[in-house]
């Protein structure tokens, strides 16, 4: 056979991208006037409500030196991304102690900086714990070539942002470790939560902080959302949590700052998924980032992309207007999307103030207008429904949702288009 001539990881890997419905999506993307039967895509976490203004900005910058078409300064970024990124984050994530260039590692993207320190921080067979549910991705992210252990946490009814949790990491640690005989390494956070658009309060981080310090694991926050954080008009329980970078928070007594590492990049503040630049923060670690270097070779961002970057993060005035705007759109786009499903009778999960997420219930609305149906998961039979009006959403099935029926709706996307997926899902639900 054909796929005997290629390894068994690459035979996985093609075994796992088969599974992947979102390229067939991309390419076939609604359009009312050119290609009004394409999908309408509300899966893909991506931020387009501020497009027209960054491709405004971007396209009066674009004068390239010459330099920019060499290696430049190297696959880790160049000192003048580093500078004014570091300056740019020092400013924004409030860090007890002010970030600078030799704390940073510069990647084409956040999934290749989260390789990097799977590579780095664990080898083949050892564990990182990942809480549910989570962003689907960080699993091949973390495990997929690096042959890593995702250790998936459950918490069961216990609300994963409270202190509570704590315990549950502590337990699939041990169990874990007892049963295969292998060590825990890390502890992977996407903070705010992907894909429950919430923050963790400060003071589960610090619990957080103090368990990795117990057991000497990495405590790996992916603060990719950190200023995507907006005003929640109309929900009132759970209330929404203001946002805390963990390094804002002083570890002396908590956790050694060794243990702590920070992923940032510019795809979802920025709305520019496809620039690819991602930054590895760890501001303890030279050796660290002296173990990147060799293979940011497989990580170098472009040259174009390195100058687009430093452009936007060097200018603040533009910078702060654009958080600005772009948590405005954010906020108000939520608002429409939530108050939308509560008319229509489908449960979501509140408290939601950051990212652009909104978790909701399909499958027991499916059943409460479908009653003739059995209970149980019908998570498969509603994503085919969907998929048949042509309107994408991620299933909670590949974020390990713990309770089945649950879909992740991305609402960061003009009006127009909000409307047309929104009406899309209610058919599919409510036609025989």
């Amino acid at each position: 056979m054909a796929s005997d001539t290629i390894s068994l990881r690459a035979r996985r890997a093609t075994e796992a991208g088969s599974k992947n419905l979102m390229w067939d999506v991309q390419n076939n993307l609604w359009d009312a006037e050119t290609n009004p039967t394409g999908y309408v895509n509300v899966g893909m976490a991506e931020n387009s409500l501020m497009h027209d203004v960054l491709l405004e900005y971007i396209n009066t910058k674009i004068e390239l030196p010459a330099k920019y078409l060499t290696y430049n300064d190297g696959g880790h970024g160049s000192s003048r991304l580093k500078t004014a990124m570091s300056k740019f984050l020092s400013r924004h994530l409030h860090p007890a102690v002010p970030i600078e260039s030799r704390h940073l590692t510069i990647t084409n993207g956040v999934s290749a900086a989260i390789e990097h320190l799977s590579w780095a921080l664990a080898d083949p067979g050892e564990g990182i714990l990942l809480g549910k549910p989570f962003y689907g991705t960080f699993i091949p992210d973390l495990s997929l070539r690096l042959g890593a252990e995702v250790v998936q946490v459950d918490f069961d009814d216990c609300d994963p942002f409270c202190s509570g949790a704590v315990r549950k990491y502590e337990d699939a640690l041990l169990g874990f470790e007892r049963r295969t005989g292998k060590k825990v390494r890390a502890l992977m956070l996407c903070h705010p939560h992907n894909p429950l658009g919430r923050c963790y309060p400060r003071e589960t981080i610090i619990e957080l902080m103090a368990f990795c310090q117990k057991y000497q694991i990495r405590l790996i926050s992916d603060e990719i959302y950190a200023l995507s954080v907006w005003e929640n008009t109309i929900d009132t329980s759970p209330a929404p949590v203001e946002f805390t970078s963990a390094l804002s928070i002083d570890t002396t007594g908590t956790i050694d700052p060794q243990l702590l590492h920070v992923l940032w990049g510019m795809s979802k503040d920025f709305g520019a998924n496809g620039i690819r630049v991602g930054v590895i923060i760890s501001q303890a670690n030279p050796d660290l980032h002296a173990s990147l270097v060799g293979v940011s070779l497989y990580s170098f961002i472009s040259g174009l992309s390195d100058h687009v970057a430093a452009n936007i993060l060097e200018d603040e005035q533009f910078t702060n207007r654009y958080i600005e705007l772009n948590r405005r759109k954010l906020s108000d786009s939520y608002r429409f999307v939530a108050q939308y499903v509560q008319h229509h009778h489908i449960e979501y999960a509140p408290g939601c103030n950051a990212a652009f997420f909104l978790w909701v219930n399909l499958g027991k609305r499916y059943l409460e207008l479908h009653p003739e149906r059995s209970s149980g998961d019908v998570s498969e039979e509603v994503m085919q429904r969907l998929l048949q009006k042509r309107v994408f959403l991620a299933s909670g099935v590949l974020f390990g949702s713990e309770k089945p029926g649950w879909f992740r709706i991305v609402f960061s996307q003009p009006r127009e288009y909000l409307q047309e997926a929104l009406s899309r899902v209610i058919s599919a639900l409510s036609e025989p």
